[in-house]
């Protein structure tokens, strides 16, 4: 039932997102409708679209969980990535707006001319989009297995995948932005709406429910959940928050597919009102993110959050109804059954199953489904910019193709990079999505930050120190990520999870080596060309 239930409200999501891409693909046949939607988007709108964009699975299902199982030291995801918005607003977003045209590389290229800066912040923008793209598509598999066993979360994979695919070619930048107002919309309903059942079940007594947060049981001990240091504990556990935290609060000003909704709307005055909007939109959901991630551990119960695989199905364990827990435990005596990790991205959903069954379990799984397409179609569309605009257009032709020929390697980049998430998704299911995610930060800002803040603010910048900076900031942190525990275990050759600490200064240094090691007398004049530009909107696109 559950699952049918799923499927027709996922349905009827997908219904409607699909006649607004009919819509969308009028306006969509040119690079500027296609990649920007034609500057139409107002504040307001950017910031619910920057907001579901924002409301990934790492968001939803991630943090949740990790909050579900290590309280306060999982809630330091949530207050980095919304503390992050303060670097956007203040440092990034209306110099982006003026100075860019559709991709990051854009504001790049326009202070530090030449083919070599452009297409390495083109591949900069390539590598962060693929890694947090695989992030979300992980986040399907995870709930194609507790809620869709039947289809597979292979098959779920794909299905998402191909949706999200129909969402870029056909309706491109306007349909990707009603999607994703749709979602945070729903999103944001259903998370405040969880936190609400939540406090309900505790009759709404703040004390009850923070008393019943600090003792919950896990195995023969309790837990609580509201003391630091259940994941960040001990030295390696402080310097893993610090990096962390440097990740999440840069990583957000270097993420390509944010940076690119800032060409969306019309001036820089809508490009920080749709920021302010965001941050108000973001805060709210992150702090429902608490209510829901602490509720799932004191409902559902600590160590019943992941599913429990039996027969090929996943059973969600119910701490409050004892016929079903007795049930369940003979069952599982008697057959084999795997327990994924813990921080598994199912708190949500299992707590929704906890507080009112299979209605509300569906409209969480379906409304995750749905985020997790809209961030996608965002990522899509943002990687496919970066090879049709950057590479194709701007290097192999120079500038000189027509319409036709940029729409189409725009939508045959899409495919591509659609077909290659699709398969390196079903490769890495079952990680957490929120620490992939927060690597996908570490790169960003690694690569991205460095460069955009340095072409920004020195005049002296050169584009052997942009090109030195990214290539050196993305070298170490996917080699540092490679060789961290996350991937490796305990034959990690790096101790952090998060390689920010280590790998944001080495982007820096690489950014200001390159910088003294060849000086660019046409970079250094373009500085204050640059500055009049971001800072007034003289020249900028309209």
């Amino acid at each position: 039932m559950r699952t049918q239930q799923t499927l027709v409200m996922f349905a009827i999501f997908v219904g409607i997102t699909l006649i607004v891409t009919y819509w969308a693909s009028g306006q969509s046949t040119t690079r500027r409708g296609f990649y920007a939607a034609n500057r139409r988007i107002g504040g307001l709108q950017n910031g619910w679209a920057i907001a579901g964009e924002y409301f990934s699975a790492a968001s939803f299902l991630g943090i949740t969980g990790l909050i579900a199982f290590y309280g306060f030291d999982g809630f330091m995801y949530a207050v980095g990535w919304l503390v992050a918005y303060l670097a956007v607003l203040f440092l990034v977003a209306e110099p982006l707006r003026n100075a860019g045209k559709y991709t990051v590389a854009d504001l790049v290229s326009f202070r530090l001319r030449g083919r070599g800066v452009r297409a390495t912040a083109a591949l900069s923008t390539l590598a962060i989009t693929l890694f947090f793209l695989i992030a979300q598509m992980v986040g399907v598999s995870a709930l194609a297995k507790l809620l869709l066993p039947q289809l597979g979360d292979v098959a779920a994979i794909v299905a998402v995948g191909v949706l999200m695919l129909i969402y870029v070619l056909f309706g491109g930048m306007l349909a990707t932005t009603w999607v994703q107002i749709i979602t945070a919309a729903l999103l944001l309903s259903a998370a405040v709406g969880l936190s609400l059942l939540v406090l309900a079940h505790y009759h709404f007594s703040l004390g009850g429910f923070l008393a019943a947060a600090s003792h919950v049981r896990a195995g023969d001990h309790a837990v609580n959940l509201l003391q630091p240091g259940l994941l960040f504990h001990g030295a390696p556990g402080a310097w893993n928050l610090v990096s962390l935290g440097l990740a999440l609060v840069l990583g957000t000003a270097g993420l390509p597919h944010i940076l690119m909704r800032f060409f969306t709307v019309p001036s820089a005055q809508a490009a920080r009102t749709s920021v302010a909007w965001a941050m108000v939109l973001i805060g709210a959901f992150y702090l429902s993110t608490s209510f829901m991630g602490l509720g799932a551990a004191t409902i559902v119960g600590k160590e019943r959050i992941g599913p429990r695989m039996y027969a090929g199905q996943a059973i969600a364990y119910i701490a409050h109804h004892p016929a079903q827990q007795a049930a369940l435990n003979e069952q599982l005596t008697k057959q084999a059954y795997i327990v994924p990790q813990p921080d598994s991205n199912l708190a949500a959903p299992l707590l929704a199953a906890g507080l009112e069954g299979s209605l509300l379990t569906a409209f969480v799984a379906a409304v995750a489904f749905a985020t997790i397409l809209a961030v996608v179609s965002g990522l899509t569309l943002t990687a496919s910019s970066a090879f049709a605009h950057d590479i194709w257009f701007s290097l192999v032709r120079n500038g000189r193709g027509d319409e036709t020929e940029h729409l189409f390697v725009a939508r045959v980049a899409a495919f591509g990079v659609g077909i290659l998430a699709i398969v390196l998704s079903i490769a890495l299911r079952g990680f957490n999505v929120a620490f992939l995610v927060g690597l996908a930060f570490a790169v960003a800002a690694s690569a991205n930050v460095p460069v955009i803040l340095l072409a920004l603010s020195w005049r002296r910048f050169s584009r052997s120190g942009a090109m030195i900076g990214m290539l050196s900031g993305l070298g170490a942190s996917l080699a540092l990520i490679a060789a961290s525990p996350v991937f490796m275990g305990s034959r990690a050759s790096f101790p952090l999870e998060n390689p920010g600490i280590v790998s944001i200064p080495i982007g820096f240094v690489g950014a200001i080596f390159g910088t003294l090691l060849w000086r660019d007398r046409e970079s250094e004049q373009m500085f204050d060309q640059l500055q009049v530009r971001a800072n007034t909107g003289l020249g900028a696109e309209i």
